[in-house]
């Protein structure tokens, strides 16, 4: 069951990725523009995908809610079903793996803000909207030079070096785009089927800085030693820099292990195949760099 999608954020890492995708699904795909009538943009959509987020984590506190409200009025208008892509901050320390039954207990102001985002979306759904929330990790995506891994963590893979922000053995939740944003085109069909409120956790993969060094290695036929990320220089520049202490906030993050339960995902699409981690590693040009090198 295809249709048009409005997507927001169609710009951005999961933006356009979801736009591309859809497009390639045979869907009709309209690109919201910054400051027109997100409801008039909506009308006649069945799918609405709110892939806006602040950039640098700015001013969350103020712009996750009137976004949130203006997606919510514009699906109120036009009938059309909400796809989010969610994160992880909603769950703070918990044990996990992390699924729809874990307790939301963030430890983070952001956290807070998601969680408070979420809660939104499901009470919207008892005045007639559709929410479908798919929740990823940090998200890979090999093809943009801002991505986490590219820009931050394998940047120094030419040179032999890997970044690692906290324990190198503590594994951490991923998303790859292309994957993610194929199973929001999947779930998005068959949207007719699901809850009013979706809660999708999209399993992903889960890996530590260790592994990630022993995939690179085995890639590149290179050894890789690992470097601490400068929290401190964070630390001096958060009183000054917003970036820099939003960051310092979700440190916690890179020190607490966590995954994403894959049961609810396996359960409503059993036949999708993710991309091999092996392969969407080798894909970031710093890895290509190092192997031509």
């Amino acid at each position: 069951m295809t249709g048009t999608v409005l997507v927001l954020g169609a710009s951005g890492h999961f933006g356009s990725n979801a736009a591309q995708e859809f497009a390639t699904a045979g869907w009709q795909v309209r690109r919201w523009r910054r400051g027109t009538d997100m409801a008039a943009a909506a009308k006649g959509a069945d799918l609405i995908v709110n892939a806006l987020n602040p950039p640098n984590y700015h001013d969350w506190a103020r712009l996750i809610p009137a976004i949130t409200a203006d997606v919510i009025a514009a699906a109120k208008a036009s009938g059309a079903t909400v796809l989010v892509p969610g994160n992880v901050y909603v769950y703070g320390r918990e044990p996990g793996p992390w699924g729809p039954e874990t307790p939301q207990r963030p430890v983070a102001r952001k956290g807070r803000i998601r969680s408070e985002m979420e809660a939104a979306y499901r009470a919207a759904t008892g005045e007639g909207v559709r929410v479908i929330l798919l929740r990823g990790g940090d998200f890979i995506d090999p093809a943009s030079e801002k991505s986490f891994l590219n820009m931050l963590v394998l940047k120094g893979v030419p040179k032999g070096k890997i970044t690692a922000f906290g324990p190198p053995d503590v594994g951490r939740a991923y998303a790859y785009l292309p994957d993610m944003t194929r199973a929001a085109v999947a779930l998005a069909e068959r949207r007719a089927d699901l809850p009013a409120f979706a809660d999708i956790p999209f399993p992903g993969f889960a890996f530590s800085t260790l592994d990630l060094k022993r995939l690179v290695e085995a890639e590149t036929g290179r050894s890789m030693r690992l470097s601490r990320f400068p929290w401190w220089l964070m630390r001096l520049a958060s009183p000054f820099w917003e970036l820099a202490r939003e960051l310092m906030e979700m440190r916690y993050l890179y020190e607490t292990p966590h995954e994403l339960s894959g049961e609810t995902f396996a359960r409503l699409l059993p036949d999708f195949r993710h991309t091999p981690l092996e392969e969407v590693i080798a894909a970031h040009p710093p890895v290509q760099a190092a192997k031509r090198g």
